[in-house]
């Protein structure tokens, strides 16, 4: 590595969009990050305060709020800085490390959680005697901190590889985050083997976590057509449906961006949009809306706030 990195501050340059629609994406992306985070903090408020919802499923459910309350915060103030102002786009050299690293921690966090949440539903359908033996909470809490530290060790593999290197010509990032592709299109050295390494340790993670994922599902399906009443097969197609969008909504943006040999800059900036900014918000509106205990625990709450003093 070069004794001087000359490069101290990056531009990002935002979303591809035309001018005239500054004022119109700022206004939708600042209520989608409003919506984001105040329904991802309203599930974990009645999460926490409904001991109905004090199982397995429902714990790994406010790990994944609570990812994607930050996982939404990393990226989307930064976007609408750069939509109201030209120097909005200013990140200094430091902040970018972090941004960065911040961005793979949540998101690769995400990608196992998703893992393992596949497992719990599979668990829950196809062992239901065992199942709450087999999902205790100390297995629970085992799983829930293998996510966090298999995360937060992906991110620092892909931060470092990053910016080992040296930065000391253009620092106009094409991206309204910090990410590394576009960063490594910067670098003043060979890039090749960072770009194998990081192709190689984003595809053994993501195809790895969808792979399990998908057999998981495939059990699952397996198990509820053994299912004898219309009623119960149902209720099981219901509670892992809703998992599956979400999944599908990370997943396929996250392979079209990071597991393809061409990297176009304007198509990644607006594939980019589905996983970091819509997908945090699929999370709230999806457990919600298609979860009748969510559905009841909200009432519940919505009652003690109008009439405290009845409870």
């Amino acid at each position: 590595m070069s004794n001087v990195t000359l490069v101290t501050t990056f531009l990002l340059s935002g979303i591809p969009h035309a001018p005239a629609l500054d004022t119109m994406l700022f206004g939708i992306f600042l209520v989608i990050y409003i919506l984001t985070v105040l329904g991802n903090l309203l599930i974990l408020i009645v999460i926490r305060v409904d001991s109905h919802l004090h199982t397995p499923m429902y714990y790994f459910l406010t790990n994944l709020s609570f990812i994607d309350m930050w996982f939404s915060t990393v990226t989307v103030p930064k976007m609408l800085m750069t939509l109201v102002s030209p120097e909005g786009g200013a990140i200094s050299f430091s902040s970018c490390v972090a941004q960065l690293y911040s961005f793979h921690l949540l998101g690769s966090t995400e990608c196992f959680l998703y893992t393992v949440m596949s497992y719990d539903r599979y668990l829950a359908i196809s062992y239901p005697l065992r199942y709450s033996s087999m999902m205790s909470g100390r297995v629970c809490a085992l799983l829930a901190a293998g996510t966090w530290l298999t995360g937060s060790l992906h991110s620092a593999v892909q931060t470092l590889l990053t910016f080992r290197l040296p930065y000391c010509g253009p620092n106009q990032i094409q991206h309204y985050f910090c990410d590394a592709p576009p960063i490594l299109k910067l670098a003043c050295a060979d890039t090749s083997a960072n770009e194998m390494v990081i192709f190689v340790n984003i595809g053994v993670v993501a195809s790895g976590c969808f792979l399990l994922i998908v057999l998981s599902y495939v059990s699952i399906v397996c198990s509820i057509l053994r299912i004898r009443t219309s009623e119960g097969r149902h209720r099981a197609f219901q509670t892992c449906a809703s998992h599956c969008i979400v999944v599908l909504c990370f997943f396929v943006p996250c392979v079209f961006i990071y597991l393809r040999p061409d990297s176009r800059d304007a198509v990644d900036g607006v594939v980019a949009v589905f996983y970091t900014v819509l997908t945090p918000l699929l999370n709230p509106v999806v457990y919600t809306l298609r979860n009748k205990e969510v559905k009841r625990a909200l009432v519940k709450l919505k009652d003690k706030v109008a009439h405290p003093l009845s409870q």
